[in-house]
Parts: C-alpha cells; sequence; structure tokens
C-alpha cells in the first residue's frame, strides 16, 4: 500500500462507483424489457471508454481512466476477481446429478454440438486474412481456437429464457440444461488445451501429453472424490456451528483458489479451475440454499457488471468494428450450435418435434464467449477485431434468443404430456374438508412460478371442468382448468389426496385433484390434456401404485413412467 497515493486510490475509487453503478441501473432496465443485463454491462463500458467518451471529451476520460500502468492493473485485479467468481458460480448452477440422470441423451446431443461447430468454423477461420491476425505463423492454433469459441453456448442466458418460457423444469428442459452443462465441460476443456499450447514456446509432445493428461485426471478426481470431500468438509462445518453463511463462503472461494492453481500448476487457466471447483461444491448437499443465493447475488451484484464493463474500457470499437468480420464470426457460431445441435438431437431418442427447440435453445454465445475471447485477447492470441467481432457475435445471439425459442415453442405441432409436469408442482399429501380449500392449495403452488400471478388473482380464471366430469369422478379424479395470458406452455398441478373427501352431491371419494393451467392461445388443449390423463388412472394398477407411493419422488417416479410417450396435439386459437 506504501506505493499507492491518495489520489490513486480516489480515482480508482471513482472508477469503480462510475462503472458498477452504472452498469447494475442500465442492467435492471434491460431486464425489464427481457434482454440480458450482460448487453447493459457491455454498453457501459463502450460508453465509458474511448468508443464514445475518449472520443468526446479526450481530457476527461485521461482524468477518470488513466493510461498509467498501476492505475490500470488496480481495476484490472478487481475485474479478474469478477470473472473468477462469475466461473466459480457458473459451476455451482450445473446439476452434476441431473446431468448424469440423462448423460446418454444429454451427451449424444452435447458432443454433436462441440465437433460439428468446430467443422463448420474451422475452414473460414483458417483462411481469414492476415491482417486480422496478431501472429499469422500461429494460424492453425488460432482456427482451432476459433472453432472452440463458436461451441461454447450461454448456459445462463438458456436457462433465464427457458424460466420465461416455463420449460426449465420440463423433461425437454432438463436435456437442453444437461446437454449444455456437457458442451460447457467439454467445450472448457479444449479451450484449455489450447491456451496451455499456446502459451508455451515450442511444446514438445511430452509436454502436450502433460497437460491433456493432467487436465483429465484433475477433472476425474474432482468430479468423483472432490464432490464427496466438499460434502463432507461443509458437514462439518455446519456440525461445528461455525459462523454462517461466512464460513461456508470462505469455503467456497478458497476451493477455488486452489483448483485454480491446480490447474495453473498443470499449464491450463485458473478460470477451468474454478469451474470445476463450482461443479464440486454446487453437487454438496450440506451447502445451504440460502448460502448459494448470497454467493450468487454477492457475485452479480458487485464483480460480474464491474468485469463486463471493464471490457468496453479495453478498446476502441469504432475502429475496430469490421462489418464482414462480424458478419462471419456471428454466422459461423450461430448456424454451427443449431445445426450441431439438431444433428445431435436425430442421434437421441427425442420426438422430432422438439429438435427445433432444442437446436435454438443452444445457438447464443453470451457470457462464456465473451470471457473466453478476453482472456485470449489479454494473451495476444487475437487482435481487436477478432475480439470485437466474437463480441458481436455473443450478444447477437443472446439477444434473438428469447423471440426465437418462443416462436419455436409457438410452431410446435404437439407437445409431450410429461413436460406440463415438474417435481415442485406435485403435492403428495393434501388436506380437506372441501373443494374451495382444494383449489386454493392448488393455485398457491401453482402461483409460485415466476410468471404467473398470486394465488388470489390466479384462482379467478380456474374453474372445474364440466366435460368427463361424472367420468372423472368415477375414476377418483377432479379437474381444474383455467387459460393464463403469460403462460407459453400448459402447467399442470397434481394433488394427492391420501384419504380422501367426497366430492360434492355424488358423494364419490376424490383422490387425485388436477389443476390444468393452459395458455390464452390454446383453449382446447385443455380437453385433450383431461383425456389422456383420465385414460391413464383408467389403466391396471395406476391409481394403486400412485395412492401406494411412499413420497414425492416416488410418485413423480410414477408419472414419469405413465406419461413419458404421452402426446398432446397444439390447436392455436384461430
Amino acid at each position: 500500500m506504501g506505493d499507492l497515493t491518495n489520489s490513486q486510490i480516489l480515482v480508482f475509487l471513482v472508477q469503480i462507483t462510475l462503472l458498477l453503478s452504472s452498469a447494475r441501473l442500465l442492467g435492471e432496465l434491460f431486464r425489464r424489457i427481457k434482454q440480458p443485463p450482460i448487453t447493459a454491462e457491455i454498453l457501459v463500458g463502450i460508453l465509458l471508454g474511448p468508443t464514445i467518451f475518449g472520443r468526446i471529451s479526450p481530457s476527461a476520460f485521461s482524468a477518470v481512466f488513466p493510461q498509467s500502468s498501476l492505475q490500470y492493473t488496480m481495476l484490472d485485479t478487481v475485474a479478474w476477481l469478477g470473472i473468477l467468481f462469475f466461473l466459480l458460480k457458473t459451476g455451482m448452477e450445473m446439476e452434476f446429478s441431473a446431468v448424469w440422470r440423462q448423460r446418454v441423451e444429454a451427451t449424444k446431443i452435447a458432443l454433436a454440438d462441440v465437433f460439428i461447430p468446430m467443422a463448420i468454423a474451422f475452414i473460414p477461420a483458417y483462411f481469414i486474412p492476415s491482417h486480422f491476425l496478431s501472429d499469422p505463423s500461429q494460424r492453425f492454433l488460432f482456427a482451432l481456437f476459433i472453432a472452440t469459441v463458436m461451441t461454447i453456448s450461454a448456459l445462463p442466458v438458456t436457462a433465464r429464457v427457458l424460466h420465461d418460457l416455463n420449460i426449465y423444469k420440463t423433461n425437454t428442459g432438463s436435456l437442453i440444461m444437461s446437454a449444455l452443462s456437457i458442451n460447457d465441460l467439454i467445450g472448457w476443456v479444449i479451450f484449455t488445451l489450447i491456451i496451455g499450447l499456446v502459451n508455451q514456446a515450442s511444446p514438445d509432445a511430452a509436454r502436450v501429453f502433460y497437460i491433456v493428461s493432467g487436465t483429465l485426471v484433475f477433472s476425474y478426481i474432482c468430479l468423483t472424490w472432490g464432490r464427496k470431500a466438499s460434502h463432507i468438509a461443509l458437514s462439518f462445518i455446519h456440525k461445528k456451528g461455525y459462523p454462517e453463511p461466512g464460513f461456508s463462503i470462505t469455503f467456497i472461494a478458497l476451493l477455488g483458489f486452489l483448483c485454480g492453481a491446480v490447474t495453473l500448476a498443470i499449464g491450463i487457466h485458473a478460470l477451468f479451475g474454478f469451474f470445476i471447483a463450482g461443479i464440486i461444491v454446487g453437487e454438496a448437499k450440506s451447502l445451504p440454499s440460502r448460502t448459494r443465493q448470497l454467493f450468487s447475488e454477492m457475485v452479480h451484484a458487485i464483480f460480474v457488471p464491474i468485469f463486463f464493463a471493464s471490457i468496453g474500457l479495453k478498446i476502441d470499437f469504432i475502429s475496430n468494428f469490421n462489418f464482414p468480420l462480424v458478419l462471419m464470426i456471428s454466422s459461423i457460431g450461430i448456424a454451427g450450435r443449431y445445426v450441431g445441435a439438431w444433428s445431435g438431437c436425430f442421434l437421441t431418442r427425442q420426438n422430432r418435434e422438439n429438435y427445433n427447440l432444442i437446436a435454438v435453445a443452444h445457438t447464443p454465445g453470451g457470457e462464456m464467449q465473451i470471457v473466453v475471447a478476453i482472456i485470449a485477447l489479454q494473451l495476444g492470441f487475437i487482435s481487436n477485431p477478432v475480439f470485437v467481432a466474437i463480441l458481436a457475435g455473443a450478444i447477437i445471439s443472446s439477444v434473438i434468443l428469447g423471440p426465437w425459442m418462443s416462436s419455436a415453442l409457438l410452431r410446435k405441432k404437439r407437445m409431450l404430456l410429461f413436460d406440463a409436469f415438474s417435481r415442485r408442482n406435485i403435492l403428495p399429501s393434501m388436506y380437506g374438508p372441501d373443494k374451495e380449500t382444494i383449489l386454493e392449495q392448488l393455485c398457491e403452488t401453482g402461483a409460485e412460478h415466476e410468471s404467473l400471478p398470486n394465488a388470489k388473482i390466479l384462482c379467478t380464471p380456474v374453474v372445474e371442468c364440466s366435460y368427463l366430469k361424472e367420468e372423472s369422478i368415477k375414476e377418483g379424479a377432479a379437474f381444474f382448468a383455467g387459460e393464463i395470458l403469460l403462460l407459453r406452455q400448459p402447467m399442470i398441478v397434481m394433488g394427492r389426496i391420501p384419504k380422501g373427501i367426497p366430492w360434492e352431491e355424488s358423494g364419490e371419494e376424490i383422490h387425485f385433484v388436477f389443476l390444468l393451467l393452459v395458455p390464452y392461445n390454446y383453449p382446447m388443449i385443455q380437453e385433450d390434456i383431461v383425456k389422456v390423463l383420465l385414460d391413464i388412472m383408467k389403466k391396471e394398477g395406476v391409481k394403486t401404485k400412485l395412492l401406494e407411493a411412499g413420497d414425492e419422488e416416488s410418485l413423480w417416479e410414477i408419472i414419469r413412467g405413465e406419461t413419458l410417450n404421452c402426446y398432446i396435439p397444439l390447436k392455436p386459437r384461430i
């Protein structure tokens, strides 16, 4: 601290205040119009950087962002902490257990979505004009790097759109997230190996073998023994009664630093170590959800906005913007990832109706592409125009994802009934005494979805299904339905009443209740859903299995087994 003057500290604090406040305010505005906050954060950097602020008032820009190596290092250090913790948080959000359950189909899609985009991107990248290359002698590695960048999809961006469309927890949504998670893991391994080779002046076969084998061994140890060890460590922290969430957050950060140091020692980038550390700790059941939430909020509230906003301070985007290059990078990225994921679907047992939706979900580049590009830029591996083209391609693909996926969802001609269910919408032990109370409980559960109104408002359009009512009551089931304007796909809330309750004047006992929330543009779908569900209830032994299921997990597995091959036609309102 002795080398820092008060004026240097003042400038640093002004920089942080200006970047963070602007990024957060503009990010919130973008969030409200359903656009990724990252776009706003990068835009802030462009406005405050040499592109706009530096052009309008060079003297004021130099006063706020002086070209001092020490001043630059101070801000860059905070930005690097931001991206390290961002990768740690991203790893924590990867549900490795869910990925493992769908590993066969997800791996087929992920592998196709890695190698097909690489093949599509490699040739145009290899023949790119020499003036776009930092080092023309590394043309092959450059083409391999660009090909790898084109495989990396924006898992957080896709996850948010899946949430908005109410399909995140569906079978298709789960498959998309599992495939993207495997895609991320494979992409990061390839990328870190390339960077490791770039950092070697003349890598020999022994060095290459050391980097590759070291990366694979490190990943295997972390994803097997490391996951168990982190669970034991966090359980120990809780049993000893150490202050929370402070101790757990400290443990998470230390694990990230340790894994980052190990990967650097292997010869690959520390970011991969932080990403793996996030997967390790994210799988620990002993990590409280409150701690996860606090850590994620801390990263997104402070570090991530500063990192992405600081990107715009490094480059003049106007002088480095080359339209043909941006068009090429954007086109081969989006097209390659779409074709790759679509081809992967062809290798699975997925309904052909879902091919387009799954393929579109893999198209955004988003944060991860930008992170990879900024690392390559700082290492001098890519030129400023190439970086700007990758950045533009990532932003374009992220911005168009929401409307594109919404359109893909509307064009589906039928849907899998299982996709309308989710674990959180299963109530295994409901109580009476009357159907009004039952309906209130169903609506309270449905209202927990972020795109739906509160339970009181939600109940207003919901009525008991009059069609097939007598037939359904004989089967011990009652159905409620309502058209919801904000929904994009049908959602079913199911409740089980173990002791049963008499249903109105019929006197029949009801053990199962279903709340069908359907989009406004598919009014006829509720009748089709009721008919299919009744057919399932009539099957021999199904009602007995549902009543005897011991817990929510058992009940969920029965529902999954009975609805996984049932399809509902989608007939939009004309």
